[in-house]
């Protein structure tokens, strides 16, 4: 649980408050409200059972049980209110101070966040993807709920919000830092090389029926496509070498691509392989048949050097 304090103060100085921010999100008590707001504490707890009861918001998610210390030195357990609260209370109050304080505490509140992130730069890498969609879902209502941006503003946040990770891989992929994911699927079975020759046969009659395919095309060299599924297969002291059905399709793709064990055809090919291994070990394919063009160019463009991160690129853009 992260904890940091803001002073809260009116532009006349009229009202001081002490503002926790928790996990995120500003808190007040209840007498910290009726201070806020300027209203008797009874008026805000009405507003705040109203709320409650016609389920504007659900109690357990904007109300917490925090320790204070009160005047008397001894510490006592108050119930403290989210940002969400506070503010579906100052709609209700509607005061002038109301207003001022909404926008402090959401300002405070983006600054906070945004702050903190920038300066810890390798959180995010740290902590993974999760912590990522998280922060983006806390702006995103920070910055929507509270009419801090327009409707193309808020289409904005959404498509960051929905692509979390595509940045995060393309950060990662930039700081030559992409790691292959914890995660993985346990292969069931193998690719057969007979079962395999027969689909890349029946992709070259349809090919070939559109006049998309030559007669060279999946004509296999020296056994190239064999050795490559082999290569996959092998193991190590009695362990398998690719860990997972993720690990060994990144791999089947990349070498497929790269190795060219056929006179012509090699990454159309390497991608029906690719898909073939996929639905064998029960894998849904997560980008659409553009990602999967676009993948494998970018494999056939690559140096041979950046094969790690090549195969790495795959394996992530394969698990959740």
């Amino acid at each position: 649980m992260q904890k940091e304090m803001n002073i809260y103060k009116t532009s006349d100085g009229a009202i001081q408050v002490d503002v926790n921010i928790i996990d995120d999100t500003v808190w007040l008590s209840l007498n910290q409200m009726a201070k806020v707001f300027d209203r008797d504490k009874s008026v805000i707890s009405r507003h705040l059972t109203n709320i409650f009861k016609n389920k504007e918001l659900d109690r357990n998610s904007v109300v917490a049980n925090f320790a204070t210390t009160a005047s008397d030195g001894k510490e006592y357990k108050i119930d403290y209110y989210n940002l969400d609260a506070i503010i579906s209370v100052g709609y209700r109050v509607n005061s002038k101070r109301g207003i001022h304080f909404r926008k402090w505490a959401s300002e405070i509140l983006k600054t906070y966040l945004i702050k903190g992130y920038t300066i810890n730069k390798n959180r995010l890498a740290e902590k993974g993807l999760q912590e990522l969609e998280q922060t983006l879902q806390l702006l995103q209502k920070a910055l929507v709920s509270h009419q801090h941006v327009d409707e193309i503003g808020e289409e904005t946040i959404q498509l960051i919000a929905n692509y979390a990770k595509t940045w995060k891989l393309l950060l990662a992929y930039d700081e030559d830092n992409l790691k292959v994911p914890t995660s993985g699927k346990t292969f069931s079975k193998e690719l057969d090389y007979i079962t395999t020759k027969k689909a890349i046969e029946s992709l070259k009659i349809d090919l070939s029926s559109r006049n998309e395919a030559t007669s060279l095309f999946g004509n296999e060299r020296d056994k190239g496509l064999e050795s490559i599924l082999n290569n996959i297969e092998q193991t190590f002291g009695g362990e398998q070498l690719y860990k997972t059905a993720e690990e060994k399709a990144a791999n089947l793709l990349y070498f497929i691509i790269k190795d060219h064990p056929f006179t012509d055809g090699n990454k159309r090919i390497s991608c029906l392989v690719f898909l073939l291994y996929l639905k064998l070990q029960n894998i849904t394919v997560k980008f659409n048949q553009n990602g999967l063009v676009a993948l494998a160019l970018l494999i056939a463009e690559s140096a041979p050097s950046q094969k790690d991160i090549m195969v790495k690129l795959t394996i992530n853009l394969l698990v959740d």
